[in-house]
């Protein structure tokens, strides 16, 4: 196995540091895996090497005078293809933008330039970022390094697909509802779904939008915990408009040792049944948390109704990314809403209701999410971390019908329905909830399947480190076959 292709980005900034390797030769030796293995995965489709080259060269010749950037100096490292990036293209994977170049950075971008890394592309997203897939008719359908008939998820899927084949060494993806999390939990890697707030998303928005969505994230991707944590310390600091009176300082977590934490499971709800491939992984790494002699509780609920808080998060979720319509598709979802029925669960009548809710509507139900963001915080005083699956299954094969409500997954035999991979990611988008997915192990298909470490509002690095301290008792990350 070629260990620097999957080596840490902390073991790799120690290296450079160094000096036992430079910028540009790391660059260049993530440059040619990608470019040896990109054309079978399709993950990197916008690239920006000889500008990353020159900035490597650059440098080097800092760390020659004894400077360092940043903490993720020489990084070489892709992004989300939503992020902007002075000069290239920001397209959301409509055909309408393919010619939308983006004139300035998103604050993500520039955050991680401040702390040295080196992008030198970005990486494949379904239409407008809303599929657990990665496809579109600009660039076209990303693999799953683990079998290529499967999806890697979405939408940040083409960055997952990246990480796990080692074509970089970190990521940057968004999430809403597991965007992040999804692919990470479908790839083997590790995703972290920031309180909203805590990083900027100015620039990750379609084209002449300033406002920030509802829900929506942006946070790191990798193939450790150590790096989520090194990446999220880089990226969390106030923007623009709150630069003048905020700062941004993470707390410690909770706890250094394993036995510490008191652990809450919730491993499965009528909304989103399990199946037992990935059960299992997850029943297996409870019973390890149990071992070491943590607190673990499979019964501990925050005091809500499985049903009513997902219908609300169906509701804000909708309501949220229905700011991207365009107005002939919100005339369509006008006329869709005065057909549906109140028992109408479909994904159909919840983007109809999400994305034509009235304000006073919409008030009552941010009203009810706040409430319910006191009652979490009430039950982390009792907790320190929630786990749950991530999804229900490994991943799936790839599935572009175009009625989604038509789509489905294979869950212990059964179909059931695509949306139902929401349930769980709702849990924490909801309530802006900070939320780290990290691999578990491999399903008897060899697929890989993770869980989620779900944790107070603005205590990233709590559910970060319960992730580290997981990886040493049943183990992390571990490369794709085909390209190790």
């Amino acid at each position: 196995m070629d260990d620097r292709a999957f080596a840490s980005t902390t073991k790799l900034t120690t290296e450079i540091g160094d000096r036992r390797i430079g910028c540009l030769e790391l660059l260049d030796f993530y440059v040619a895996r990608a470019e040896r293995h990109n054309a079978a995965l399709n993950a990197i489709v916008v690239w920006h090497v000889e500008q990353a080259r020159a900035r490597a060269r650059a440098a080097d010749a800092a760390l020659a005078r004894g400077e360092r950037w940043g903490p993720l100096h020489g990084i070489p490292m892709t992004v989300k293809e939503s992020f902007n990036i002075a000069g290239l293209p920001t397209t959301f994977g409509n055909p309408l933008w393919k010619d939308n170049i983006a004139a300035e950075n998103a604050f993500l971008i520039d955050r991680l330039l401040q702390a040295g890394a080196i992008i030198f592309g970005k990486t494949n997203v379904p239409y407008m970022l809303a599929d657990a897939q990665s496809y579109n008719d600009i660039y076209g359908t990303t693999n799953n390094p683990w079998d290529r008939a499967r999806s890697p998820g979405g939408s940040s899927g083409g960055e997952a697909a990246a990480l796990a084949a080692g074509l970089s060494a970190l990521g940057a993806g968004s999430d809403i509802a597991g965007s992040l999390r999804n692919p990470a939990h479908y790839s083997g890697i590790y995703g972290h779904k920031p309180t909203w707030g805590l990083v900027s998303t100015r620039g990750h928005a379609p084209p002449g939008i300033k406002t920030p969505t509802d829900i929506s994230v942006v946070g790191p991707m990798a193939r450790s915990a150590e790096d989520l944590d090194l990446a999220l310390r880089a990226l969390a600091a106030p923007d623009l408009l709150q630069q003048a009176a905020w700062r941004v300082e993470l707390p410690p977590p909770r706890h250094r040792r394993l036995h510490d934490f008191r652990v809450a499971v919730w491993v499965s709800s009528p909304l989103c049944r399990i199946d037992t491939s990935v059960s299992g992984l997850f029943h297996r790494a409870i019973d390890v948390v149990r071992r070491t002699g943590a607190v673990v509780d499979d019964a501990a609920r925050p005091g809500v109704d499985d049903e009513a808080h997902h219908r609300l998060f169906m509701l804000l979720l909708r309501a949220a990314t229905a700011s991207r319509m365009r107005d002939e598709d919100f005339l369509r979802q006008q006329e869709i809403a005065a057909t549906i029925t109140e028992d109408d669960v479909s994904d159909r009548a919840a983007v109809a209701r999400g994305a034509t809710i009235l304000h006073r509507a919409w008030g009552n139900a941010n009203e009810a999410r706040t409430k319910l963001r006191y009652t979490w915080h009430e039950f982390f005083k009792n907790f320190d971390v929630l786990l749950t699956p991530v999804a229900a299954t490994a991943s799936f094969p790839h599935n572009h019908n175009p009625n989604r409500d038509e789509r489905t997954v294979i869950v212990n035999g059964r179909s059931v329905p695509y949306a139902e991979q929401l349930f769980f990611a709702g849990l924490a988008s909801l309530s802006y909830l900070p939320a780290t997915a990290a691999p578990i192990g491999l399903t008897s298909e060899g697929l890989p399947a993770g869980l989620q470490v779900i944790g107070p509002e603005g205590e990233d690095p709590t559910t970060i480190e319960f992730a580290r301290l997981l990886a040493a008792e049943i183990g992390g990350f571990t490369p794709p076959p085909a390209y190790a």
